[in-house]
């Protein structure tokens, strides 16, 4: 007889261990069912984010940066360094050692929580007495679940260069960009968005030549126009990476220990590079792949998202899809509220999640952060609007750390003063943009932030400044 459940999530990421968690919590009967293996062939939980995304990736992100400070920011602090060494193996061991961690401390709070961790690929094969049936495959062993309800969070995976699959060896996905051996002399880059600029800027302080070569006609047109400017200014004059936008890559040809790609720019100028890797990142896409027999009918749309309505339920009875696998932004703390929501929504609670203030993190060096809209798109609404902006380089907290790029931009609503949008980009902007996060949700206007005492001296001034130059008062500018 098969193990009997209230609720099994597929998917032990961000969103499926949290639901999991939670749904225990709530006092339901509850597995987890999950395939991901790590490179020495053992379960290990977190998914796509605390293995192969942005736990690890934050790690190298710090190891360069750390080394980027010895070699040219130290000195100014009086600090002299000679000899000094980078060992390309023990960051990666460090990193490793983060991720190993965390992944445990998971299978911790499962056992704490008394979530059954079931390790294998789960797929739905359909109804049995009124009970959803999943086959969970590990190998050649074959074993079928029961329960009543169903959160599939089974996340995404890289999309490929069309024709070229990743081998993470010349050619790679995230996965392959975290784990290179040695620095490259010449690295390529496909794609200007998030990874694309996490892992060119780390491989770039370490002494690779970067190429980061973007489709579109612009870079990164999801963010403010005047962060981006300011973003595209920093990376290319400050730490070097060479960044074309209105790429049209032609051919992708990896050789025996090389990478060649021709492409034309915007201009329409024809160019053909070596690079020792490259590195593709031009998007994830969900992974649903054998996640329902067909006979089943699990709706999905013409991309391979799972279709669901505003509170992540499916048109199949006791079937829910949460994070990277449905609508909305693909972020591991999108997928977790959502997570967490549905495991209530299941014991009959009310949670609210609101998509209009879910922040935005790049965790470059200055990192970008924001959440609500950016001044282009209101502009796009005919919203009238007020803002105000605040460099970081007259900040005290700035000046003693050392970091003094970037700004924090408030736009709020020219009737009513409630804050519309926070975008920032500069020292800490991931921690700064919880303040905005906060303010939004609960309708402040840029006259509470104005208001409030801020410690001083602190980076969260700046905040402060901007929102006082929404009306057009600010005290150090």
């Amino acid at each position: 007889m098969s193990q009997q459940f209230d609720v099994v999530v597929i998917g032990a990421g961000p969103g499926g261990y949290v639901a999991a968690i939670r749904a225990a919590q709530l006092g339901f009967n509850t597995a987890c069912v999950d395939e991901f293996k790590n490179k020495a062939g053992e379960a290990s939980l977190g998914g796509t984010c605390l293995n192969v995304g942005c736990i690890p990736s934050k790690a190298l992100l710090e190891s360069s940066e750390n080394w980027e400070r010895i070699e040219h920011k130290f000195e100014a602090h009086g600090i002299s360094v000679s000899g000094a060494k980078f060992d390309v193996k023990k960051m990666l061991e460090r990193k490793d050692g983060i991720v190993t961690k965390l992944t445990q401390g998971i299978g911790y709070l499962f056992k704490k929580n008394k979530v059954a961790s079931v390790h294998g690929h789960g797929k739905i094969v359909g109804q049995v007495d009124g009970k959803w049936q999943i086959e969970v495959t590990d190998g050649d062993k074959v074993e079928t679940i029961a329960t009543t309800h169903i959160i599939i969070a089974t996340g995404s995976t890289p999309r490929q260069f069309p024709g070229v699959p990743t081998d993470n060896k010349l050619i790679l996905d995230n996965e392959g960009a975290l784990a290179i051996p040695e620095i490259p002399k010449k690295l390529g880059v496909i794609g200007a968005g998030v990874i694309g600029l996490e892992m060119g800027s780390v491989w770039k302080r370490l002494g690779a030549d970067v190429s980061i070569l973007e489709g579109a006609p612009g870079f990164l047109l999801a963010a403010d126009e005047a962060v981006a400017r300011e973003a595209n200014r920093i990376f290319t004059r400050d730490l070097g990476l060479k960044i074309s936008c209105g790429v049209k890559i032609a051919k992708l040809a990896p050789g025996k220990k090389d990478v060649t790609i021709e492409y034309a720019d915007a201009e329409g100028k024809e160019h053909k590079e070596t690079f020792d890797k490259v590195i593709v990142a031009i998007g994830r896409q969900p992974n649903t792949w054998n996640l329902a027999a067909e006979s089943v009918g699990l709706p999905l749309d013409e991309r391979g998202f799972v279709i669901v309505d505003d509170e992540c339920r499916t048109s199949l009875p006791n079937i829910w899809a949460v994070g990277d696998v449905v609508r909305g932004p693909m972020l591991a703390h999108k997928a977790s509220e959502e997570g967490v929501a549905v495991a209530e929504r299941i014991a009959g609670q009310h949670p609210h999640i609101d998509f209009n203030v879910v922040p935005w993190v790049i965790y470059t060096s200055p990192e970008m952060a924001w959440v609500g809209k950016t001044e282009q798109a209101l502009k796009a609404e005919g919203i009238e609007y007020k803002k105000g902006q605040f460099p970081f380089s007259p900040n005290g907290r700035a000046l003693g750390l050392g970091e003094v790029s970037g700004f924090v931009k408030m736009l709020a609503c020219a009737k009513t003063d409630r804050i519309l949008g926070v975008h920032i980009i500069g020292p800490f902007a991931s921690e700064l943009i919880s303040e905005a996060v906060v303010a939004m949700e609960f309708n402040a206007s840029s006259e509470d932030i104005a208001r409030i005492i801020h410690a001083h001296p602190s980076l969260s001034e700046a905040l402060h400044e901007a929102a006082l130059g929404c009306d057009k008062r600010g005290l150090h500018s």
